[in-house]
């Protein structure tokens, strides 16, 4: 694979040393004490993971810390805990019951927070619910929520019982919700009347009456009255959450269940093609996210935590459910748009609730800048420590907006790289304790054995383009595909011979840095050069007056492939004709004549997923066919769909 303009972004890269130790004290020693144990981690994974595990509670110890190897392995064998009691209740045992775990805000301001110790109380009354309804250890559950609290404690009870539950995004269409429910079969399924989004009622319960009559499988919905808008309730199945929790027990005995049984299960979020439900274990995923966490956020108990991803994303569950509630921090949940009713939104959340350790996505990120200096001003935001991120490249200009600008060049700022199927972040920096590169997805993690290879499984040269590839299990890496466990082979162990295959593209520099450049889809060849969209679109994004850029390839007769850029700006008085000259221009200084665009298309809107992540396969689908064959209510906004259309129809270059 040739290299072309990563090799350019990558060789202009630098390190950012984070504050001095005398000027930041961290909760998690010394550099030099991470690095021995990051060499101890990698050179004895076993030990390293044993001594994690230990941190946490057990009811039986385990036999085995590590057996079996890609794909079919084990951790803790024999061990026996539960997921719910290391993420509440030993907390309560150290004495932190009266410390808030969750602040929840919804879209039209109300609120709600929940002690440690009211959170155990709220978790025990629907643990006994979902046993009062018959659901046992195993069981799957279904949960079609929004960002509300009673979604977190729906996870947390059935961590509790040793059900297995799957959380669906409230935004899916009926066919995604039903092409879900089908495969998964659950005993209950737990939903809403209705959600707010940008001001809009969404009703959820007649999404699920639509689709629960071709599901047999279940046995009740169970229904939060977020907005009192009266849903149909089927009797004898359908009941009231309020009303079944009120008088329920808030003493639950914990299911005791083995270290590797099923807890989750996840479905990838392609639009088309019949979904992966993708199997984790509850107790190996609370494990290695108490500790992944730990490190990369560099949690401390008086920490303020916000994740801004939706609870209908693994992010959520990794970040503001395993990783904060099993460190002891504070979360806090908010329900809707981050950009509504006012733009500042984001800004009116971090200054009210003082957050100072925020996960988040490159476009959020992307999204603030373009608001200008002048959105922020009013806002205290000194109070940020940590900036962690992940869901797809990260650009170095934006990076450098998020350190100097928001974070006034006292923040770390923690780009990641994880996967629905990696459950945590193999790929990342322990906050304060590494140097930071700005665009890098950071290091080799902690127990991780990750590499970069060619089609033919061989280790390519440093600052070389490859083929991202996991050569040794860890505990949260994902078990199996639901009832399909021949997919699980097929789809991430039949590329590379005894690794796991990520089917994104990356490269590692000479300092170790990876830099992940896109999906292998996202990549494409143009006259023999293989171009990532990661380069083309950080050129674009240096270019004043850009606030987004999406870059997909585009058939051409003689190159095979060229580049066909869309752009979003952030000002209103940019001369058009000015930008897409200077957009074309900068590409090609920063790559080569070879990556000079088809075009550059300015649009007001590009399609995204609520976690943030630019869909370029439906830019290239309506360039391509006219239209979007596949669903998209997974969509932050499915109207860009239409907005990409009509920009594409009035656009004479592209025909």
């Amino acid at each position: 694979m040739d290299v072309l303009g990563i090799q350019q972004v990558v060789k202009n890269s630098r390190l950012v040393e984070p504050l001095s130790e005398k000027e930041k004290a961290t909760a998690l020693g010394s550099k030099e004490a991470f690095m021995a144990l990051l060499k101890k981690s990698q050179e004895d994974p076993e030990k390293f993971w044993e001594d994690v595990a230990r941190e946490l509670f057990w009811y039986e110890p385990w036999q085995e810390t590590m057996s079996g190897e890609l794909p079919n392995f084990s951790f803790f064998k024999g061990g026996i805990s539960n997921p719910c009691v290391n993420l509440i209740d030993r907390h309560l045992t150290a004495g932190l019951g009266n410390k808030a775990a969750i602040i929840w805000e919804g879209e039209n301001g109300d609120t709600k927070f929940f002690t440690y110790r009211m959170l155990q109380a709220e978790v025990n009354r629907f643990s006994n619910v979902l046993r009062a309804f018959g659901v046992k250890k195993g069981d799957p559950i279904a949960i079609f929520l929004p960002n509300l609290a009673e979604a977190f404690i729906a996870v947390l009870a059935s961590f509790r019982i040793g059900a297995v539950y799957n959380a669906i995004f409230s935004g899916f269409s009926e066919k995604s919700l039903k092409d879900r429910l089908v495969n998964f079969e659950p005993k209950v399924i737990i939903t809403a009347d209705a959600s707010l989004r940008r001001g809009k009622v969404i009703p959820l319960k007649e999404k699920v009456d639509h689709v629960v009559d071709d599901i047999p499988s279940v046995e009740k919905v169970i229904v939060v009255n977020r907005l009192n808008t009266s849903p149909n309730m089927k009797a004898g199945r359908d009941v009231f959450w309020d009303e079944v929790t009120r008088n329920a027990s808030i003493h639950c005995e914990p299911e005791r269940v083995e270290a590797n049984d099923p807890g989750i299960v996840f479905y990838t979020s392609g639009t088309t093609g019949k979904p992966k439900g993708v199997v984790h274990s509850g107790m190996a995923f609370v494990i290695q996210n108490y500790v992944y966490a730990k490190y990369h956020m560099d949690h401390k108990p008086d920490d303020i935590f916000w994740c801004t991803a939706d609870i209908g994303w693994l992010t959520m569950h990794i970040w503001g459910i395993a990783g904060a509630l099993a460190n002891g921090v504070t979360t806090v949940i908010y329900e809707g748009a981050p950009d509504y009713p006012e733009k500042d939104r984001f800004y009116q959340i971090i200054n009210k609730y003082r957050v100072n350790k925020l996960f988040t996505a490159p476009t959020a990120l992307r999204m603030l800048k373009s608001l200008g200096e002048n959105a922020m001003a009013p806002y205290d935001l000194s109070s940020l420590d940590v900036i962690s991120l992940v869901g797809e490249p990260f650009d170095p200009e934006t990076w450098q907006w998020t350190h100097d600008v928001l974070g006034k060049g006292r923040v770390c700022v923690n780009n990641t790289w994880g996967q629905t199927e990696t459950a945590g972040c193999p790929l990342a920096g322990a906050a304060w304790l590494t140097p930071m590169k700005p665009g890098s997805a950071g290091i080799q993690f902690l127990g991780a054995d990750v590499d970069v290879v060619d089609d033919e499984g061989r280790p390519v040269p440093p600052n070389t383009l490859g083929n991202l590839v996991i050569r040794k299990p860890f505990p949260m890496l994902c078990r199996t595909l639901w009832k399909e466990n021949d997919r699980y082979y097929q789809a991430y162990f039949s590329q590379v011979e005894g690794c796991y295959f990520a089917s994104d593209i990356a490269l590692k520099d000479d300092d170790g840095y990876f830099w992940v450049v896109g999906r292998s889809d996202d990549a494409f060849n143009v006259a023999g050069h293989r171009l990532s969209t990661m380069e083309m679109e950080s050129a674009a994004l240096e270019c004043q007056g850009v606030a987004e850029a999406a870059v997909i390839g585009v058939p051409d007769a003689i190159k095979g492939e060229v580049p066909l850029v869309f752009v979003r700006l952030n000002r209103s008085d940019v001369d058009h004709d000015a930008i897409k000259q200077q957009v074309s221009d900068n590409i090609v200084q920063q790559i080569g004549q070879i990556a000079r665009p088809k075009a550059v298309v300015i649009t007001e809107a590009l399609p995204k997923t609520v976690s943030g992540k630019i869909m370029r396969r439906l830019l290239k689908e309506v360039v391509l066919k006219g239209e979007v064959a596949g669903d998209v209510t997974g969509l932050e906004d499915p109207e860009t769909v239409e907005v990409i259309k009509h920009v594409v129809e009035q656009n004479a270059s592209l025909k």
